[in-house]
C-alpha cells in the first residue's frame, strides 16, 4: 500500500486496491466503488462521504490519510482570465497550478515535484532543487481542486508545471490511470500532455505502456554547446542521444512529439539554431512550439524580441516543419512556472 504521513496514502489507491482494503477491513467490496467515486470527485473529508457509515469513517480516518490542498496565493490574470493557483500541502510544502482558457477548452498545468533537481539555468522551478515527489493522490487534487476554485470545467491537462515528471516515474503513471479511469475523473489520455526535459532511460518504459498521451520534450537548444549551456541534463545524454530515443519512441508508439523551444535573446535564436533544428526534426514529423521566455528576476536571460522569433519561425515553416508561437498566458501573474512560489517562500523566510 503507499503510504504517506504513516498512514495508507488512500487517494492514490486503483479501485482494485481499494477493494483490497476494504476486504481487510472487513467490508464488503462496493464500498471501494463508493469512496473511489468521493475521491475522484475532490472529497478532501471523510465527513463528506455521506453514503458510508460512520463506523467505517471512523475507522478509516485512524487507518488513511486524506487532506486536501489549501490556497495559500491566487492570482488572475487581467489580461487573458489566467488563473495561478498556489496550493498548500499537507506538509506544509508548496506547488504552483495554472489554469488557462483555450479555444478547445480549459487546460491545466500542473507540477509533479516540489521543486525540481534538473538544475536548467533558465528555470525558477529548479532554484532550491529538488524538495520531494507528489503522490499521485496530490497530483490529481491539483486538478479536481483546481476546478473546484476556478469553476471551470478542466479538459486538458499538461504535466508541465514545477519539476520533472519522468523523475517521478512511478507516481505520474499512477496519477495518469487515476484520472484517466473511467469510473473517476475519466479524462482521455489524448487531452494529456506531458513534458520531459529528455530522461531518454524512461523513454523506453513511457513506450512500453502504450499511453495515447502527447510527450512534450523541453528541448531549447538543438546542439550539445548551447544545450549543455543552459540545461545540465544534457551533459551526461546529449542532443544526438536525446533525437535517437526521440526516433525510437516516435516509431514504436506512433504519436507524434512536441518539443518545447523557450526563444532567449542571444542563446539559442540565431538563424543557425533555426536551420539546424529543423534539420533534426523534419524526420520525426514533430511539432515545434516556440516559447518567448517568461522572466525571472534570479535569471539573468531575456526573452527573444518580435524580430528574431519571426525570423526563427520563417526558417522553421520555409523548412517544413510544423510551428506554432505559443501565447504568452498569464505574463502579468508570475507566469513563469516556480516563479510564485519561490517569491512566496523567499517572503516568509526573510
Amino acid at each position: 500500500m503507499f503510504a504517506c504521513n504513516g498512514k495508507v496514502d488512500i487517494k492514490s489507491l486503483l479501485p482494485g486496491e481499494l477493494e483490497g482494503l476494504m476486504k481487510e477491513m472487513g467490508q464488503p467490496a462496493y464500498r471501494a466503488g463508493q469512496i473511489f467515486h468521493w475521491l475522484s470527485s475532490g472529497c478532501g473529508s471523510w465527513d463528506e462521504m455521506t453514503n458510508l457509515p460512520g463506523t467505517l469513517r471512523a475507522a478509516l480516518a485512524e487507518r488513511c490519510h486524506l487532506a486536501r490542498p489549501s490556497v495559500r496565493k491566487k492570482q488572475l490574470s487581467a489580461l487573458d482570465g489566467t488563473v495561478k493557483i498556489l496550493w498548500e500541502l499537507w506538509d506544509g510544502n508548496a506547488v504552483e497550478t495554472v489554469v488557462m482558457e483555450y479555444r478547445y477548452g480549459n487546460t491545466v498545468c500542473i507540477s509533479s515535484q516540489v521543486g525540481c533537481r534538473q538544475g536548467c539555468a533558465f528555470c525558477a522551478s529548479t532554484i532550491g532543487g529538488l524538495v520531494r515527489n507528489l503522490s499521485a493522490g496530490e497530483m490529481l487534487d491539483e486538478v479536481l481542486f483546481s476546478e473546484r476554485e476556478t469553476g471551470k470545467r478542466i479538459s486538458h491537462i499538461v504535466l508541465m508545471g514545477i519539476g520533472e515528471p519522468l523523475d517521478n516515474f512511478e507516481n505520474v503513471m499512477r496519477f495518469l490511470e487515476l484520472v484517466n479511469h473511467r469510473n473517476g475523473r475519466n479524462l482521455g489520455m489524448r487531452h494529456i500532455s506531458l513534458s520531459t526535459c529528455g530522461l531518454t532511460e524512461r523513454f523506453d518504459e513511457l513506450a512500453d505502456r502504450d499511453l495515447q498521451l502527447t510527450l512534450s520534450v523541453s528541448l531549447h537548444a538543438p546542439d550539445d554547446e548551447t544545450r549543455n549551456r543552459i540545461m545540465p541534463v544534457n551533459r551526461t545524454r546529449g542532443v544526438d542521444e536525446l533525437f535517437r530515443k526521440c526516433g525510437e519512441y516516435f516509431h514504436r508508439t506512433g504519436r507524434r512529439i512536441s518539443f518545447e523551444y523557450a526563444m532567449i535573446r542571444g542563446v539559442n535564436d540565431t538563424p543557425a539554431h533555426a536551420r539546424l533544428l529543423a534539420k533534426r526534426v523534419r524526420p520525426l514529423g514533430a511539432h515545434v512550439n516556440l516559447i518567448p521566455l517568461n522572466h525571472v528576476d534570479e535569471r539573468d536571460f531575456e526573452p527573444s524580441g518580435p524580430e528574431e522569433i519571426r525570423r526563427f519561425v520563417d526558417i522553421l515553416t520555409e523548412s517544413g516543419v510544423n510551428t506554432t508561437v505559443r501565447r504568452r498566458l498569464g505574463s502579468d501573474v508570475d507566469a513563469s512556472c516556480g516563479q510564485l512560489r519561490r517569491k512566496t517562500v523567499r517572503t516568509t523566510t526573510e
